[in-house]
This record gives C-alpha cells, structure tokens and sequence, in this order.
C-alpha cells in the first residue's frame, strides 16, 4: 500500500510551526528534536509546555455548530409545524384572527421548548465529551504521565502501542507500528512505520510500539482532525421503529374515521371550509409532536445519571439496549477481580536461581506500557533489588505481548553481546526453546498444581540471539477476586441476567476463580469452537446456557461467543479492553469498555466504564429499565388518547350530526397534553427485574382496550350533558364540555398508565407531579377567559366533569389495567 504523503510543515530554524514550509517529514530525527528543542530522555519542561500551549492552543479542531438562529427557524419546519401554518392560513382565510393568534403561539412556543431542550442534550453530549477524551502517555521532566490528548504540543514526547488512537502527527524516534488509516484515507490495509516517519493523528496502531516526538497538532495535523470517542453517528433506536409502526397504523385508523365523517358532514351540508380544520387538527393528533423532545430528554437525563455511577456512554442510545440485554459476557481480570497482580513464586529450572529468572522476566517489562503482567514482574525486581543488575543492561529492541504468540520478547545488549530475553503462555516459551514433549509435559503437571489455587503461570526464558533461548523458570502470579464479585453476579441474576466469565487463563485456573465468585462449569472455548463447527446450532445453543464461561479465549474468540449468543436469541453485552477486543465490542448490542481500555476500545464501545469491576453495569441496566418504563408509559397513553379523540368526536358526529368540539379547542387540547408528558422523561419508576423487550404487542393491546373505555365513558358523560345540561342547543358549551372531557381524561389517564400495578404503587417524580398539576390549572383556567368557542361551564359541572374522568380513569380503567397486564404478557410479539 502506498504511504500518506505528508505536507505540513515547520519551520526548523525559527521553531515556529507554520503552514508554508514543508520541511517537517523528510528531516532527520536529530533536526526534528533540535528545532523542537526537546531531549527525548526528559521531554519537555512545565514551563515549555505552557508556553507553546499559549502560542499553538489545544490539540483540537474547534467544531463548526449550526448557528442557533438557523438551529431555531428549522423548528418550523416539518409535519407537524406544516399543519399548524395551513390552520393559520384557514384562519386568516376566515378571518378568525383570534384563532390566527393562538395557533400562532402555539407554534412559536412548541418551537422554543423543543429548541431548549435540544440544547440542553447538547449540553450533556458536551460534558460527556469532556470526560471521554483521547489520553496519551506523555515524558515531562523525566517522568511518564498520562494526560488528555488535546493537552499535547508541539515537542512533547509520546508513547505509543498497540490499541492506541495516534492523539497528533508524530514523527516515529523508535520502534516499529502497523497502523490502520481506513478512517482517515479509506485504505483497507495496514500501513507499517519505522523509525523516522510520520504517523498522522487518528490513525488507529494494530500492532507494535515506540516513542514519538510530537510534530504537529489540532487543526495543524495533516488531516486536521482530533479524535472523539463520543459517537455522534447514532443508529435508529428499536423503539423509534417500533414507534413509527405504531403512528403509521394510527394514521391509518384516524384517516379512516375522518374519511366516514368527513362524508356523513357534506351529506348533513355542513360546510366544507369548517371541516377542513378540525381534519387537520385531528390528522396531527397522531403524529408524534413532543416524541423527539422526550425520547432525547430521556436518554440526556439518563445518560447524566449513569455519569454519576462512573458509566460514561457514547451513545445516548446505550441505555436503551441495556434494557433489553440477557446475557453479559465479562473479562476477568480488572472486573471479576482487583486487576492487581503479584508475584507470588518463582520456580528456577535447572541451574538457574530464582533471581536469574525475575532478571530475565524484567527485561522483557516495560514500565511505560502500564502492562499489570509487566509492573508485576518489575515490582518484585525493584523489591528484590534485582532492578540495580538491569542498569548495565541496553535495550535494543522490544515487542509487545501478542495473542498470537503469546509471549512478551526484548532484545538487550550487556558486555557488548546481544541476548535475547521472553515471558509468555508455558507452553508457548517451552516450544520457543524446543524442549522435548515429556519436558513441557512435566511442566505442564507443575503449572496444574498452582492452577487449583487460582494461581497463574508463566514461563521466562533468556540467551543469546543467535541461539535458541534456554528456560530459566516459572513465575506464579496472582489477581485475587473483587471482595463484591460474588454479590455483584447474584444481583445480575436476580435482575435476569445471566454472567459468562472470558478468560485467556488456563481452564484450571479459570475454573478456581469461578467457583469463588459462583459461576460454574468453565469450559475450555474450544468446546465452542467443535460445537459450532461440527454439531450445528442446536449443540452450540445447548452449551451456551450450561456454561458459567469459556476458558483460553483469545480476542477473536469474543467476537465468536457475541454472535453464537446473538444466533440463540439473546441481547448479548460484552466487556473489553483491548484493540482485538473492537470487533467483538461494535458486535455486541452493548459494547463495555472497561475502565482499563484503549483508546480503540472506547470507541468501539457504547459504554466507558470509569471506574473497576461490575457495580456501575448494575446501574447501567437499571438506568436503562427505567427508561424503558417511561417511553413505554408514552407508547401506552399515546395510542389510547388517540384512540379517545378520534373515535370521540367521530362517534359524537354520527350521533348528534355536530362537531361536539371546535379546531381551536382540539388543538388546545393536543399541545396541553404533549408538552406535559414530556415530563415522564422525569418520573420516578421501579425498574423490572427482568430484562425487557421491544416486542410490545401486548402493552399495544393494553393501550387499544384501556382506549376503547375511555371512548365510551367519554360518550356516556357527552350523553349525560346532551340530555340533562342543555348542550344540545349551546354549541360553545358543547365545545367546552367536550374539552374538559378529553382533557381530564387524557390527565388521569398519565397517572394511571405510569405503574404496571395500581396507580397508587409509586408516586410520579415531582417534576411530573407538578407539571401534571399546572397543566390541569392552566387548561381550566382556560375555559374561563371567553376564548373562541370555549363558553365557561358552572363550576359545579367543571368539578362533575373532572371527578367523573378521575373515577373512570382511577378507579375502573386501573382495575383493567392490571387484570390485563396479569392475563397478557406485554412482551407478546407486535
């Protein structure tokens, strides 16, 4: 594949970086770090940092945002604001100028609620932003640290390894990268780059590692570009699919209603120019005005909540798979347990002692990788003072743990001979030095012994690098289990979701560590592999549910175990923490990147996880729950209030020959209700204990009976009123009657669809409460100021009114509602 050809530049002499001269790729490393003026021993001082951050800002590229003017005038445009603007035109056609003004300002009103609230999510997405940052590994006067990437400058010298998301253009000052550009040049494969060249920002390090002097940063890089981990691409939600199934079918259904009276009205001669808007107004009762508004509220909010629990998401949609998720696949070590590893023994081999093979080991350790197996091995060198041999020793070359290899090798340079030095997987350092089958069985028996205790083994061997290395020993080592981990997998379990443990350790030792936190039957992955492979989907599904976890996995395995789950019907999560782990997070319907992750895996990921172990996922399910609770709570009274209005009035036509209500009155009605149930974003619920689904057919069922109900005791009071209180022959009473009707209704009829018991079970959040509350005030309220066509009712009526709508929908319609939720599974298919 062919390189990038680079083209920013710098100016070496004068040390100011500048978009003329292109000099900064093909020079030497010497005249890069001496026009940079850095020691790549010591790296920068504070005092530079400081200044060159004054001259060439954060390495950022500041986002160009929609100006919010524009942002506010596109709140008019759409469906709904589209019907509103032809009532407006109808009403100025009629000259109804008090129509023309109200509809007005409900138009200006839903577009100022909905633009605030926007900016509000944006504000969250912000924040999240600010915590999910790029970091790099960066030497300041002598010390390794980790910082955010957008705090690099030009000068600063940086490691770089594998799993890493390059955080500036760098040029390379040692060892050797494979780096993938597919998101910067759309090449396919991977791009190798050695000492000397130039590796750009946002390229992605699949394998390898090396230091690196910043050349170039923020808008100055060569693809001007920084690196988010907060995914601004979201996928469509599953329930705004589900949704828009859903509002389909009610326009289909409120169409044909206003079809027959629309018909029935120019036989009775009514006349077309009044029909026409009360068309409208009902058309638009179906179309979801408030849903985007709430729908993104609702994840802002739930996204913030999780922030406080330590669980960053990178998507707002996150939580709402987490609501669904059966099965979470975690990693062991850093979740099941402390992720602080120790050596705990050393077995020398022949005639080595055990301080020949802790040197060894340490050789091939690298404090700067922060790697546990690493500062495990260097901990114990520095404690046995083994650490003062190694100063004599040169590094020449170093490379990385492999999954392949499975083995960490160094190349170091002593007395002037060159040696070789490994530590890696028994069996794979015992095949490196040839040892003969009965040799690596016997280790093999030794390793087993420490296995049963939960210990893990490693072998480390050490010679020159023209010959074969010889084993110089085993190392034990330890990560003791997370004291809440047995806990953390009971509350799992009793919230429906079941754990399965992933391990690369050897299956004896997994199997220790398992039995400890309770989860049993571990077995080894290629089990899964056979099974898949040779027995079909039946046995694969079958070992699947038996199994507490899979042993020997190796990155590509996880992504193997994600989609067999997935196959077996199951919303699958899965934890990771490393490049190879990416496939198998962006598979997973909820991808976990661990506190520990890359920066690749972050953004994999549609969860950061901040802090250690599995306590913040229990709130990440619950979150999501929760959520899932409300917009169901939504989709419920969404379809039974549509039901109520539609077939009211339709209903109320054929029989009296009348609009029982004005255009003006309806749409009152619809702005009153919409923006009130954007407070359910807010409410206090009880997440189930078990994990939900998307196929909601029998909550839809729910919602067209508790409908129908309220259909007919709408129309009992109507008659009650047409018969006894003289509506038949006030037309504006009639309208008014028919508004506190439906809106009563609509208001009671929140309060019950809420709680999946009796409505009483749990109290509303006092947002809602209060909205609910001046909502009721103000559309009351209303009904008193002689508004077009709205006649004031005695009060003793209005308070009829509004004690008939509770009882129904209190005390009859709540009765229905939970003897349906107990003979219907609301998870019934669509």
């Amino acid at each position: 594949m062919a390189e990038v050809t680079f083209h920013p530049v710098i100016e070496l002499r004068a040390m100011t970086l500048t978009t003329e001269d292109p000099g900064i790729a093909s020079a030497s490393i010497s005249a890069t770090l001496s026009a940079l003026d850095v020691n790549p021993e010591e790296g920068l001082t504070f005092a530079m940092v400081a200044n060159r951050r004054k001259e060439y800002g954060y390495n950022e590229v500041v986002e160009q945002k929609d100006h919010p003017v524009l942002m506010f005038l596109g709140k008019f445009w759409g469906v709904s604001a589209w019907m509103l603007e032809s009532i407006m035109i109808l009403s100025l056609i009629l000259g109804k100028y008090s129509d023309l003004a109200v509809v007005g300002a409900l138009l200006i009103v839903n577009a100022v609620l909905s633009f605030l609230q926007e900016r509000r999510t944006a504000g969250v997405v912000a924040a999240l932003r600010q915590r999910l940052q790029v970091g790099a590994r960066v030497l300041r006067e002598g010390n390794w640290q980790v910082c955010p990437a957008r705090e690099l400058v030009p000068g600063d010298i940086v490691r770089i390894r594998s799993g890493d998301i390059i955080p500036a253009d760098i040029k390379l000052l040692s060892g050797t990268l494979s780096i993938d550009q597919s998101a910067l040049t759309g090449e396919s494969q991977n791009v190798d780059k050695i000492q000397g060249k130039v590796v750009t920002s946002g390229a992605i390090v699949r394998y390898g590692e090396g230091n690196g002097v910043v050349i170039l940063t923020g808008a100055r890089t060569y693809f001007g570009r920084t690196t988010e981990l907060v995914q601004q691409a979201q996928s469509k939600l599953h329930i705004e699919i589900v949704i828009a199934k859903i509002v389909r079918w009610l326009f289909v259904i409120v169409a044909a209603l206003l079809s027959l009276v629309f018909v029935l009205s120019l036989i009775h001669g009514t006349p077309l120019i009044e029909i026409i808007p009360l068309m409208l107004v009902l058309l638009m009762s179906a179309i979801p005005v408030a849903l985007p508004v709430m729908f993104t509220v609702s994840m802002a909010i739930g996204a913030k909540e999780l922030e406080k629990h330590g669980v960053l998401v990178t998507r707002l949609s996150a939580a709402e798979d987490a609501a669904t998720m059966t099965v979470l696949c975690v990693d062991k070590t850093g979740t099941i347990t402390l992720n602080q590893l120790a050596v705990t023994g050393i077995i020398p081999w022949q005639e080595a002692t055990e301080s020949d093979v802790l040197f060894a080991g340490a050789l091939a350790s690298q404090e700067a990788n922060q790697d546990p197996i690493d500062l495990a091995f260097l901990a114990e060198a520095k404690k046995r003072q083994i650490v003062d041999r190694m100063a004599s020793v040169t590094p020449v070359s170093f490379v990385p743990f492999d999954a392949a290899t499975k083995r960490t090798e160094a190349v170091i340079e002593q007395n002037g001979q060159q040696f070789r030095t490994m530590k890696g997987a028994v069996r794979a350092i015992a095949q490196a030095c040839k040892l003969r089958p009965e040799e690596i069985a016997a280790l093999e028996a030794r390793i087993a012994e420490s296995a049963r205790t939960g210990y893990r083994t490693l072998a480390v061997a050490y010679g020159p690098v023209t010959a074969t290395p010889v084993l110089t020993g085993l190392v034990t080592l330890y990560d003791p289990p997370r004291p809440d981990a047995r806990q953390l997998i009971a509350t799992l379990r009793d919230l429906g979701v079941s754990v399965k443990m992933l391990t690369g350790d050897a299956l004896a030792v997994a199997g220790e560590i398992a039995r400890g936190i309770g989860l049993a039957n571990i077995r080894c992955v290629t089990d899964l592999r056979t099974a898949d492979t040779q027995t079909g989907d039946k046995a694969t599904t079958g070992l699947l549910a038996q199994t507490g976890g899979f042993a020997e996995v190796l990155p590509e395995d996880k992504y193997k175990v994600v989609q067999c789950l997935q196959a077996a019907g199951h919303v699958t999560g899965m934890t990771g923490d490393g490049v190879n782990d990416a496939p198998a997070l962006r598979q997973a319907e909820v991808g976990i990147a661990v506190s520990t992750a890359t920066d690749v895996a972050k953004s994999a990921a549609s969860v950061v996880l901040t802090e250690p172990g599995l306590t913040n996922i229990v709130a990440l399910i619950e979150q999501g729950r929760m959520i899932y609770q409300r917009i169901l709570t939504w989709i419920i009274n969404k379809i039974s209030r549509t039901i109520l209005k539609a077939a009211f009035v339709a209903a109320a036509f054929v029989i009296t020959g009348k609009f029982v209500i004005s255009a003006f009155a309806m749409l009152l009605l619809v702005f009153l209700m919409d923006f009130a149930k954007i407070a359910l974003a807010t409410d206090d619920v009880r997440p189930s204990r078990q994990p939900e689904t998307w196929n909601i057919g029998g909550s839809i069922t729910l919602a067209v009976v508790l409908g129908i109900a309220m259909v007919i005791e709408s129309l009992l009071l109507l008659w009650f009123g047409w018969m006894h209180l003289g509506l038949a022959d006030n037309d504006s009473a009639l309208h008014t009657f028919s508004f506190l009707t439906l809106f009563y209704f609509a208001v009671f009829s929140i309060v019950s669809a809420r709680e999946r018991h009796f409505f009483w079970a749990t109290i509303p959040s006092t947002t809602l409460l209060i909205a609910l509350i001046s909502v009721t005030l103000i559309g009351t309220a209303l009904t008193f100021l002689q508004l077009p066509g709205l006649e004031a009712l005695p009060w003793q009526q209005t308070l009829a009114i509004f004690a008939y709508a509770m009882a129904s929908c209190l005390a009859v319609n709540d009765v229905i509602k939970v003897a349906l939720i107990k003979w219907l599974p609301l998870s019934a298919a669509v």
